[in-house]
């Protein structure tokens, strides 16, 4: 039998995307219908940027989420902000691709999983970085300038300039030259 104290739930609210609460928010931003945005005083967006239809964006109430200018996200994505996240200029994130910068720690086999502690650790996605569809980009991962993430990939590490990924988990395919 398990032995642990249930964790209390906590509605965040409807996630009514009031551009007038966010931190920060340049001009040209368009954001499509169904967007969610929770904890929007911790979100700063630049100019032209776009979030498609039904796309979550959630931030935390320790840390800052930083979306630069020139950046196009697509639909029904999952972002979140929790442990810090920063998306630089020029970026481009295919549709439903999640971006989750925790994870539960899972060393203890008397209590669930999902009621572990939960390790934050910030994600950064530098200027002129593309993520294909459905890709997923894990906790603690830097995708440095000019990287590509393909279709489906799993990002679990960090990736040096201009690299071109792949796979579940992501690996180097090559370099852009």
């Amino acid at each position: 039998m398990f032995n642990f104290t249930p964790k209390q739930f906590i509605s965040e609210g409807p996630g009514i995307p009031d551009l007038s609460l966010l931190k920060g928010c340049g001009s040209n931003v368009i954001i499509e219908d169904g967007v969610r945005i929770f904890h929007p005083e911790t979100i700063t967006l630049g100019d032209n940027v776009y979030i498609g239809h039904d796309t979550i964006l959630k931030g935390y109430y320790a840390t800052e989420t930083i979306i630069g200018s020139n950046v196009w996200i697509g639909q029904q994505c999952f972002i979140m902000g929790a442990g810090g996240l920063t998306i630089g200029d020029y970026v481009g994130i295919g549709p439903q691709v999640k971006i989750h910068p925790c994870k539960h720690e899972n060393d203890r086999l008397d209590v669930p999983t999902s009621f572990q502690k939960i390790i934050f650790s910030p994600i950064t996605i530098e200027e002129d970085v593309n993520i294909g569809i459905g890709a997923m980009i894990m906790a603690g991962v830097t995708l440095h300038k000019g990287c590509m993430v393909g279709t489906n990939s799993v990002v679990t590490k960090s990736f040096s300039k201009y690299s071109v990924l792949a796979g579940v988990p992501a690996k180097l395919i090559r370099k852009r030259n």
